[in-house]
């Protein structure tokens, strides 16, 4: 996982502020309704969200395909039905109903037709032909059972004929609906300015007849029977389809007419006691509307109760994407007395919820590769859209597609951010570092989030050099081409190991090489893990010498110098030219140190700074305090034996021998010196050199003025 920096949190910020701004701005207002689509979609067809039509307070009475099929209104202009229909909504008065609401406007009657027939015209033939329907419209008016409905329009208003709103005393309402850009309906109307003064409108005023008061209406908003209408858009309500249109009972105006006939006063009192009755068409291809169920597929309601007509072959109910307009107004008056219209987020909260979830998409895409952010983005979506279909079930809707879009946009920003900008670094060191680095290290040194400033920087590294022993005379008896493959096998065995342990090779000088640790990529514990790779090269040559063809009958052997301490590492070379490297005392120290070995015939010699940035890991034995060449200050110089507590026996009795041997020499008890050192000699080459020298300076003392301190005359 990638670590975010400062720059980073900015620009994660900037971004999923951009994204949100973007997707929830005017332009875009179309993505708000299509939310409420899929989440109408989704709330239908996966938790069902189905009521039982039977406790619907609004039913439809509907003018259908089967009511024109069906005498005496089969073949017959619609201006003949009006005393049928007079006849029909008498009876569901009678049967109970609050209130009855037209969706079918007759703008005029077949007592104003002058059409020709015979020597007189039909027009006077039916004079008084809507008597009893204006009675049985008046009747209802007076009573408060019935609201006429009519088109506002400055260019074509539709409205009842004269007639007729004279019989209801103008009690007639608009049916204009509220259309989204899109030319979806998913909100409606609350009122309508009529002479500077609002009027309810057909679906508001049915709902507050049926509950006994009337509507509130404000420049705030709009409340009926204490319930507080949620507008997100002002002065309308957000359509709640729960049923998807199946939890309203729509009757046949056909069947109704018979039930009349026969005289069935009981089905009307069971369908309709306590209703607000809608009469409205229920066609393929007339008054089709595309609501918030477009994409679930909506019906036109839930077939009622039949009392007279067996119903029609062939009238299984299918889903569409349009549905009858008068059940969007029944959904309306549903929602109002029920009270679970539908909530919508606006401003502030909307843009605040998207900017929040592009925003941990920002952050997620900053710390992980593509492929994790996607599947982030895809989580985070997934686990966002079932906690809006929970909030949707309870009739709130959250925004989906803002977020989802925002987040997805902030998601391909980022990635385009860090490919451009916060990745460029990194991918500079993978180019730079391929070839010379494990894969493993230039993983950790991009995660340690440090990155090695060009031109050099000062760290505390360990150095490791090496170089194989009279290398030069075993070249000599080989031809090139066996050199090249001893070379090759040696040196990629070594840099196996120091890679492995977190090292940088830094060059190759024939059988010598240079590497370091603790840069470019950090590393706390460089010190151990350059004492840890000397030890395993060590057994890595033995291996080697033993069972590879290549070695076979060389005994190569090598000497390893290791020393710790402050360092310029960086970029270092021409302006053309340059290489990561490193430069200091530090390095020549550990150059000398390397050389050292063949004074005391050990093959691994670490300075006193590396030791005590190891702490107790290993066992030592330290060999002597010598000055190198080029350098006036003596150092103590060590030997690695093993692990602590892994160390052979007779490791330990050779280095308790030179440890009592050293403190003798150190003493000026050389006598006793050459004793002690003379018990491991034969077996130690560093014991047999000690045993020597304190012969000779038993034999000879020195002056007052010794130091035990060995100088090298030699690299």
């Amino acid at each position: 996982m990638r670590r975010i920096g400062r720059r980073d949190i900015v620009a994660a910020i900037l971004i999923a502020l951009l994204a949100g701004a973007v997707f929830t701005s005017p332009p875009l207002q179309t993505l708000q309704g299509l939310s409420l689509d899929i989440l109408t979609a989704l709330r239908g067809n996966i938790l069902g969200d189905r009521r039982d039509p039977a406790t619907s307070p609004v039913v439809v009475v509907a003018i259908d395909g089967e009511t024109y099929d069906t005498p005496p209104f089969k073949g017959s202009p619609t201006q003949t039905w009006t005393r049928e229909i007079g006849r029909v909504l008498g009876s569901i008065s009678e049967g109970g109903a609050k209130v009855i609401g037209f969706d079918v406007i007759f703008p005029s009657s077949i007592e104003q037709s002058e059409i020709p027939f015979g020597e007189a015209s039909l027009g006077s033939r039916v004079r008084g032909f809507d008597r009893d329907y204006l009675i049985a419209l008046r009747q209802l008016s007076d009573g408060g059972k019935l609201v006429l409905g009519e088109i506002l329009s400055n260019d074509h208003p539709d409205r009842p004929y004269r007639a007729q709103q004279l019989a209801v005393k103008n009690n007639v309402r608009a049916l204009n609906v509220h259309t989204d850009p899109d030319d979806v309906i998913r909100r409606m109307p609350l009122s309508f300015s009529i002479d500077g003064k609002p009027v309810p409108a057909m679906a508001v005023e049915l709902a507050a007849r049926a509950l006994g008061t009337k509507p509130e209406i404000g420049p705030s908003g709009a409340t009926l029977s204490g319930y507080a209408i949620p507008s997100a858009v002002p002065n309308t309500l957000t359509l709640n389809f729960r049923g998807l249109g199946r939890d309203v009972p729509a009757y046949s105006f056909a069947d109704l007419r018979a039930c009349v006939e026969k005289g069935d006063r009981d089905f009307f009192r069971r369908a309709f006691e306590g209703k607000v009755v809608l009469l409205g068409t229920i066609l393929n291809f007339e008054d089709r509307k595309l609501t918030s169920m477009r994409l679930s597929g909506g019906y036109d309601g839930s077939r009622g109760a039949r009392c007279a007509l067996p119903a029609p072959a062939g009238t299984a109910q299918k889903t569409r994407s349009d549905i009858a307009g008068v059940f969007v107004h029944a959904t309306v008056v549903r929602n109002l007395i029920e009270q679970d219209a539908v909530t919508e987020l606006g401003f502030p909260m909307r843009p605040i919820l998207t900017i929040a979830l592009a925003a941990i998409i920002a952050c997620a895409a900053c710390m992980l590769a593509p492929g994790g952010a996607v599947i982030a983005w895809l989580a985070l979506t997934a686990v966002y859209a079932a906690v809006a279909v929970g909030a949707f079930v309870h009739a709130l809707a959250l925004p989906l597609t803002e977020p989802a879009l925002a987040s997805l946009a902030a998601l391909a920003m980022m990635i385009g951010y860090r490919f451009v900008l916060a990745d460029r670094d990194e991918r500079f060191l993978r180019k730079s570092f391929a070839l010379y680095l494990a894969p493993e290290v230039i993983e950790t040194m991009v995660a340690s989030g440090k990155m090695p400033a060009l031109g050099g920087e000062m760290r505390n590294v360990t150095m490791f050099f090496s170089d194989l022993s009279g290398f030069s005379s075993i070249a000599e008896t080989m031809t090139p081409g066996e050199l090249v493959t001893l070379m090759n096998e040696y040196l990629s065995a070594m840099t196996d190991i120091i890679e492995g342990h977190g090292g940088y090779v830094d060059k190759y000088i024939g059988d010598s090489i240079v590497a370091m640790f603790g840069a470019p990529a950090d590393d706390p514990a460089h010190a151990r893990n350059a004492v840890r790779a000397a030890l395993k090269c060590h057994e890595k040559l033995a291996e080697l010498n033993a069972g590879h063809p290549a070695f076979a009958g060389h005994g190569l052997s090598h000497r390893i110098g290791l020393n710790s301490g402050e360092a310029v590492v960086g970029n270092i070379g021409s302006r053309r030219r340059f290489n990561y490297t490193v430069m200091s005392d530090t390095v020549n120290v550990a150059s000398r140190l390397e050389g050292a070995n063949k004074y005391y015939g050990t093959a691994i010699m670490a300075s006193e700074a590396t030791v005590a940035q190891t702490g107790g890991t290993f066992a030592w034995r330290e060999l002597d305090s010598i000055r190198v060449q080029g350098r006036g200050e003596a150092i103590r110089v060590f030997e690695p034996l093993a692990e602590m507590g892994a160390e052979a026996a007779a490791q330990a009795k050779v280095a308790a021998a030179y440890a009592e041997g050293l403190a003798c020499w150190r003493a000026r008890e050389f006598a006793k010196a050459a004793d002690a050192f003379g018990r491991t000699a034969e077996s130690d080459p560093a014991s047999a050199l000690f045993a020597k020298r304190a012969r000779a300076l038993a034999a000879n003392p020195p002056s007052s003025d010794w130091t035990p301190v060995n100088t090298l005359e030699g690299k």
